[in-house]
């Protein structure tokens, strides 16, 4: 038996005693094959990041410290027709918002950005090829996932966003710092400021996106570059990796700071009762 089928054997079984949202359903499971480590995304109705989502990717993050010796490429995608993620679990940060007074509010806000960092700058750093594999809305906390990853392969109908202004807010993942890493101040501003949506043909034109393929390709085609990655010296591109692609430290950490600062304010609360009292049924997209 090889090392990948005992990895993946173990990993889904882990995997599934790992945690489960409100409905008891599993937010993410992984699996480590011929050198590939896939990491799918499942929780309806589109990959919203909350406590539990968190919970499981940190429980990731853990095997991926040690799958990655055994890797050479890791691939995050979503299993729902709805898209990729749409960003962090807005309902439940009101909820949990509401119950705790402000002081015990803001601390946890904190801490779930402090350990959603941890986890994105892991796969950031990782000495392996990583590829979002991305369709439908990526936005928010979804747009911050793939931006951490090397590669993002976008499916036609792919749309990228970060919404968080009209929630009085900045993005809280990471995902200022790593796109003004990747692309011209002019692009951040853009996307920043205006809040409005970029489809993948755009994101490509601005090089955020590597490759654009036909509508429910972008697995396909993350998995046929994955397996060219797997041509080459696993070293030589780790070197290359960490020469060219740095982790914004001192901006992450500056950027939890200036989230938790507007967190705080009434209007970001009253911007959050809006969204979730909301009955559009898709109430992120613009």
């Amino acid at each position: 038996m090889s090392l990948e089928t005992t990895e993946h054997g173990r990993l889904r079984k882990e995997t599934e005693s790992s945690g489960a949202d409100r409905s008891g359903e599993k937010a993410v499971s992984w699996a480590l094959k011929d050198g590939v480590i896939e990491l799918a995304l499942h929780r309806a109705p589109c990959n919203e990041l909350g406590s539990a989502s968190l919970q499981e990717l940190e429980n990731f993050a853990t095997d991926l410290q040690r799958m990655q010796e055994s890797a050479h490429a890791l691939i995050i995608h979503s299993q729902l027709k709805s898209g990729f993620c749409a960003g962090a679990d807005l309902r439940e940060l009101y909820h949990r918002s509401q119950a705790m007074d402000k002081a015990s509010a803001l601390r946890g806000m904190r801490d779930f950005l402090e350990r959603i960092h941890r986890v994105l700058n892991l796969i950031d750093a990782a000495p392996l090829t990583t590829i979002a594999a991305v369709h439908g809305v990526t936005f928010g906390g979804g747009f911050e996932l793939a931006l951490a990853c090397d590669l993002i392969i976008a499916d036609k109908m792919a749309r990228f966003c970060f919404p968080e202004l009209r929630l009085g807010l900045i993005p809280g993942f990471g995902g200022v710092p790593r796109l003004k890493r990747d692309l011209g101040n002019a692009v951040v501003r853009d996307l920043l400021l205006t809040g409005r949506s970029f489809n993948a043909v755009k994101a490509q034109q601005i090089g955020l996106v590597s490759q654009v393929v036909g509508e429910g390709e972008s697995l396909r085609a993350a998995r046929a570059t994955a397996a060219q990655l797997g041509k080459f010296d696993r070293e030589t591109a780790a070197t290359a990796k960490r020469f060219i692609k740095p982790v914004p430290h001192d901006e992450l950490r500056q950027e939890i700071d200036l989230f938790c600062e507007l967190f705080a304010r009434p209007a970001v609360q009253a911007g959050l009762r809006k969204f979730v009292e909301s009955t559009d049924a898709q109430p992120y997209l613009p």
